[in-house]
């Protein structure tokens, strides 16, 4: 059960009828005396009006199995109630958890990592050896961080950060904390990274050859190198759901910020599912390389990308919503980069299914695929409530050329059942891409519709025009990570994902679950 703590005011004019006294009461209009009668009964004591309790401090912080330990930082209060905080290790050196203690937060006093990085390879051959450290984050915890502040995943180490529907794990600001927030707040701390060693393009190492162990990268604008990269497909970088990651995207160096999750050259053995970014100052989530399946996503008012993909990343995403804040953002989707390096392989090939893109910024276009990405989307709605920002745009001869296996080239982007609501679908892009070349590709696909009217209701549950779509692509053929839906969009009227776990924002409101994002959820 949850339950949100709230001022509670009472009228002046109740206060000033309860302090009335019998001589006090006049009678307008009248001219003359009033006469009350009385009778002998007392009058009942008025029932209290109830208020919801405080949130009273954990009386110090628990014991982790990492010799640093939890550093004690006293208390911190908001609107919820005070609060004790516990400091984490700048680095857990071994496997931890992190419990749920009633009236504790934990803070992440700076870059926090989860073990040593173990370099680009599981043996020592890199010079580095695993050290197989486990940060475990118990359903219910709830950690916020500042500033410059974030949480890596390096190599050969892992997460287990998985809530439940009725105990999410969130990861804030202090500024949430202290009640600060509105709902336009963003970028007070940096994000969640998991870094990974499957493979990836655009090498740090100008000379490293694309792909393979010798190429990494490094996580955009830490202060203390983290690179990611390496030749394991399959690596794993641990598990993370029914999580909220609310106020992020710090800028950490330069014009080098954050997401509320990055992953970098994660491998198919990483496990991502019920994730909600709030208000990112920068992308809602940004997937370099390697390989990431992830279902049930919610990016709700982010300031740039909702959803952007890079440097080879092969990315299967299934139930995925994305609403912008009014005027604020950028696209919903921006598919990789046009650097030169489109030829690189592992070449991107993303693919989105049923999914729910609501774009309310005036912006160049809501989906732009570009650098010879492949994409794939599939079963979903796209609804531009700006009522002037194009649907599609694809850029460079690379993106939109025939099948090439040679190039690790799946051909031009498909597009399966995709119902279009914008005033204009398409527009040209760079390299000679024009809008009649996008729209010749759409029309290639089977059971789209250009000119489709949403039917959603509560801003992004199915209705009847979803329901009842006239195609329905079998996306359980793309691969075994699609489960079958019968439906276009992200969330069906009769099964709404969203409900028990997420918070309610200025792009989108899920019906007072864990209440506004503003505040803080008390778990009982």
């Amino acid at each position: 059960m949850t339950h949100l703590s709230r001022s509670l005011v009472l009228g002046c004019s109740i206060l000033a009828l309860a302090a009335c006294g019998p001589e006090e009461i006049v009678s307008p209009g009248t001219g003359g005396n009033v006469t009350i009668n009385y009778n002998n009964t007392p009058a009942p004591t008025p029932t209290p009006t109830p208020t919801q309790t405080l949130v009273t401090p954990a009386n110090g912080c628990p014991t982790i199995a990492d010799p640093q330990g939890l550093t004690d930082e006293g208390t911190i209060s908001g609107p919820e109630g005070e609060w004790r905080v516990c400091a984490t290790p700048l680095r857990f050196n071994v496997s931890s958890t992190l419990t749920r203690v009633p009236g504790l937060l934990y803070r992440l006093p700076g870059q926090v990592s989860v073990g040593a990085d173990g370099g680009p390879a599981a043996d020592t051959s890199d010079g580095l050896a695993d050290t197989n450290v486990r940060l475990t984050i118990e359903p219910g915890v709830i950690v916020y961080a500042s500033g410059s502040s974030f949480l890596n995943v390096t190599r050969g180490n892992t997460i287990a950060a998985n809530g439940t529907a009725a105990l999410p794990i969130i990861f804030t600001s202090r500024d949430n904390i202290l009640g600060l927030n509105s709902a336009n707040s963003s970028g007070q701390w940096g994000g969640v990274v998991l870094s990974g060693r499957a493979p990836v393009t655009d090498c740090f190492e100008a000379l490293a050859t694309p792909g393979t162990v010798d190429c990494e990268r490094q996580v955009e604008g830490a202060a203390q190198p983290n690179y990611f990269g390496g030749a394991t497909a399959n690596d794993n970088s641990g598990s993370m759901s029914y999580v909220q990651i609310r106020y992020s995207g710090f800028v950490l160096s330069g014009d080098a910020e954050l997401q509320s999750l990055t992953t970098g050259g994660t491998g198919t053995g990483t496990r991502l599912s019920h994730i909600q970014s709030i208000n990112s100052s920068d992308d809602g989530v940004e997937f370099f390389g390697g390989y990431v399946n992830i279902d049930h996503l919610i990016v709700a008012g982010a300031e740039d990308d909702g959803l952007d993909t890079d440097t080879g990343v092969k990315a299967n995403m299934q139930f995925v919503l994305v609403a912008q804040r009014q005027g604020v953002g950028d696209t919903i989707i921006e598919a990789d980069s046009s650097n030169g390096k489109e030829d690189e392989q592992p070449r991107q090939n993303t693919t989105v299914a049923n999914f729910t893109f609501i774009q309310r910024a005036t912006k160049d276009q809501v989906i732009r695929i570009r650098g010879g990405a492949d994409y794939g989307l599939y079963n979903g709605v796209v609804v531009d409530g700006s009522g002037s920002t194009p649907c599609i745009r694809i850029d460079d001869q690379e993106t939109i050329r025939a099948v090439n296996g040679g190039l690790d080239d799946v051909g031009a982007p498909r597009f399966n059942s995709v119902a279009l609501q914008c005033s204009t679908n398409f527009r040209n892009g760079s390299d000679s891409v024009t809008a009649a070349n996008a729209e010749s590709i759409f029309d290639a696909g089977a059971g789209n519709n250009k000119a489709f009217t949403n039917s959603l209701t509560a801003g992004y549950l199915n209705g009847a025009n979803e329901t009842g779509f006239a195609t329905i692509f079998d996306v359980t053929a793309l691969s075994s990570f699609f489960v079958a839906a019968n439906f276009i969009g992200a969330v069906s009227s009769t099964d709404d994902w969203t409900q028990s776990w997420t918070c309610d924002s200025a792009a989108i409101s899920f019906g007072n679950n864990t209440g506004a994002c503003t505040a803080i959820p008390v778990f009982n």
